[in-house]
């Protein structure tokens, strides 16, 4: 079978995709990662893109893969694309859903007021409990921090660039839901043309958080995309 790897996103964990990998696992073979500090793993060191990439690059080659497809939410997306960029070779074709390509100091300053860990405490325990249960036996506000100053880092620098995406020229699948307020469609399509080998899909009745994405529907979209390429 195909192998495919399953990248979660930011301030996330593996176990969030599990509802996905069991609708996979019949045609695939499926494989999950926490990203390095995530998950309950180690934050030995401040977070990054190409960090992330570098970990799922050993993870394929440690693992003795094949070109492996990857599907990517939000951050995992990116993830995925910085990795076809530079090692061309380890991936077969990309899947990203709820990815954010734009990053300037204005979007940075933005996103990272919504991971401050004092006003989640106040506001919004309940998430506070479930981000402390999602990495123990890690930090969560270490996980919040180091997230924080890695977008600050990518508003200033942009890690992928519209000529990085032109020369990515492996199937990739763009996803967004209609009714994502996080990833703007603008985005979304400005990078779908400057890929080589592009596609596109809108979710319907889809928002941003990948609890809220209808699986059934998003594993067909992937299952479906796959079949074309393998």
């Amino acid at each position: 079978m195909e192998h495919i790897l399953l990248l979660h996103g930011a301030i996330g964990s593996k176990e969030q995709l599990q509802p996905l990998k069991v609708l996979l696992e019949k045609d695939f073979t499926v494989h999950a990662i926490h990203f390095r500090g995530h998950g309950g793993e180690r934050a030995d060191r401040s977070f990054s893109i190409p960090l992330f990439a570098t970990q799922v690059q050993q993870y394929i080659q440690q693992n003795g893969l094949p070109a492996i497809h990857i599907f990517g939410y939000s951050m995992g997306g990116y993830v995925a694309l910085h990795l076809a960029r530079h090692q061309p070779g380890l991936v077969k074709s990309i899947i990203t859903l709820a990815t954010k390509f734009l990053w300037d100091e204005a979007t940075a300053s933005k996103e990272v007021k919504m991971l401050d860990a004092e006003k989640i405490e106040e506001k919004l325990p309940a998430f506070a409990a479930l981000l402390q249960l999602r990495h123990t036996p890690g930090n969560w506000k270490e996980v919040l921090n180091k997230t924080r100053e890695m977008l600050i880092a990518m508003g200033q620098s942009n890690p992928l660039q519209a000529d990085d995406y032109s020369k990515i020229e492996i199937p990739v699948l763009i996803m967004l839901g209609d009714r994502d307020k996080m990833v703007s469609l603008e985005e979304t399509v400005a990078t779908y043309h400057s890929l080589p080998n592009a596609h596109m899909a809108v979710m319907p009745c889809t928002s941003h958080p990948i609890e809220q994405v209808d699986m059934a529907q998003l594993s067909f979209q992937i299952k479906n995309f796959i079949s074309k390429f393998s």
